[in-house]
């Protein structure tokens, strides 16, 4: 039973609603605590900043020392670019005079990370309370059972959706995407995925908002209804639903899948290090307890393998589109190497109508570029992977924000990310359409 079931089934109906809503927050806290859920208590989230290639070297070898248990939010790779690193509690005082005594400039992002969990948890309680009375909250963090739940409810209600289940994870949880398609086989299809990295909730829960907003705006939104009368559109809001359960249940900050791996007390690979594009190379760990884990080989990873595989059969997808957080970043490939795609010039400024079009609504900006001088190199990458089969318009969202709440975006952010995004990815998706006329 899911912590959401369990605060409503024990509240009284005939309580009062402050009494209620007190009642329902002990039970999620008193929840968490039997459900064993990992707490943070004085963690701190740093914002480093280098100056020079030593200091991003000094913060590399930092990052190496695994018994040190550093959760890079950001990892070291160039002086330009910001470090945002979790500090364990116990740690907190040691690192911070590792980095005065190298004279690197550091700054408090999160005081105390458990501060912002428990927030985080109380509005997801204050939600659940309002939902009893009322339609599904696109404003609010869901269970993945709260998110298939409303997978069948856009599917029940508008004709052209459709749930399909495209495989299912290492814990046999089903791999479950919207079809949106007004007919026709084999059409030119997008495709557009969510939540690899399990702790970055903003992009499961946006690519909810968004599947809503495309489900209820044909017939009535012209871009929407002219992109569905020529292609088909795939959205697999939940691509690592193991991970994404465990983050729920045990450990919020939860990035990889939980896959065992052999000969190691570590569970889990980073997903978006197993694709067959430059598999094992720079920014991917071949430790099995690093964040960055790459994994035995290529697709190894079956939440992976099912997405290549539907994508492979299908043949015919010309944009393959996915959402992860933060840094409001706007990427194509590649990463895994430092070279400009042969398509540098379309997708660079098809990338930057893109940013324009988030900027419009409010304000927020996205920087555009290749995943290597944008961010960092990284082997190994989904879009990397796509570009390389063929599907020329492949791009990766990093969504809000710079790093005040970084994975732990607030709720109230939720729909204004979503709707931001969805003007980014509605300039691509009538790009891809006019390719096709």
């Amino acid at each position: 039973m899911s912590l959401r079931t369990w605060t409503l089934l024990a509240v009284p109906g005939r309580a009062e609603p402050a009494a209620k809503m007190r009642l329902v927050l002990l039970l999620s806290a008193l929840l968490g605590a039997s459900l064993a859920l990992e707490t943070f208590v004085g963690h701190q989230v740093l914002r480093i900043k280098t100056r020079n290639e030593e200091e991003v070297r000094q913060l590399q070898l930092l990052e190496s020392l695994e018994h040190l248990e550093l959760d890079f939010w950001i990892s070291p790779s160039a002086p330009a670019l910001p470090v945002d690193v979790r500090i364990p509690a116990a740690g907190v005082r040691s690192v911070k005079a590792f980095l005065e005594s190298q004279g690197i400039k550091y700054s408090v992002l999160i005081e105390d990370l458990q501060d912002v969990l428990d927030k985080e948890q109380q509005d997801m309680a204050e939600s659940a309370q309002r939902e009893r009375s009322t339609s599904f909250d696109f404003s609010s963090y869901h269970t993945l059972d709260e998110i298939y739940a409303e997978l069948d409810h856009l599917a029940s209600e508008h004709s052209f959706v459709e749930k399909i289940q495209i495989g299912e994870s290492y814990e046999k949880r089903p791999l479950y995407a919207l079809k949106f398609s007004t007919g026709g086989s084999n059409r030119p299809a997008i495709w557009l995925d969510a939540g690899i990295h399990s702790r970055e909730w903003v992009t499961q829960a946006s690519a909810l908002w968004i599947a809503n907003q495309i489900a209820s705006g044909y017939g009535s939104d012209s871009s929407i209804t002219s992109l569905l009368d020529k292609m088909d559109l795939f959205l697999l809001p939940v691509a690592n639903p193991d991970g994404f359960v465990y983050t729920h249940t045990w450990n919020r900050m939860w990035r990889k899948t939980r896959s065992k791996n052999a000969g190691s007390v570590c569970y889990g690979v980073d997903p978006n290090r197993n694709w067959d594009a430059g598999f094992g190379g720079p920014g991917a760990s071949s430790s099995p307890c690093s964040d960055s884990y790459h994994g035995p080989s290529a697709e190894s990873e079956v939440e992976v393998k099912s997405v290549a595989d539907f994508i492979r059969n299908h043949g015919n997808f010309k944009a393959f589109l996915t959402l992860h957080s933060y840094s409001q970043l706007l990427m194509y490939p590649y990463g895994y190497k430092c070279t400009r795609p042969d398509d540098y010039a379309e997708l660079e400024s098809l990338g930057r109508a893109a940013a324009n079009a988030i900027k419009s609504v409010y304000g927020t900006t996205f920087q555009v570029g290749p995943i290597c001088s944008t961010i960092y190199q990284a082997s190994g990458g989904s879009i990397d992977w796509a570009y390389d089969i063929g599907i020329k318009y492949s791009f990766a969202f990093e969504l809000r924000d710079t790093g005040r709440y970084g994975f732990l975006l607030p709720a109230t952010q939720i729909v204004p990310a979503a709707t931001e995004t969805w003007m980014g990815l509605r300039k691509i998706m009538e790009h891809v359409l006019k390719k096709q006329e």
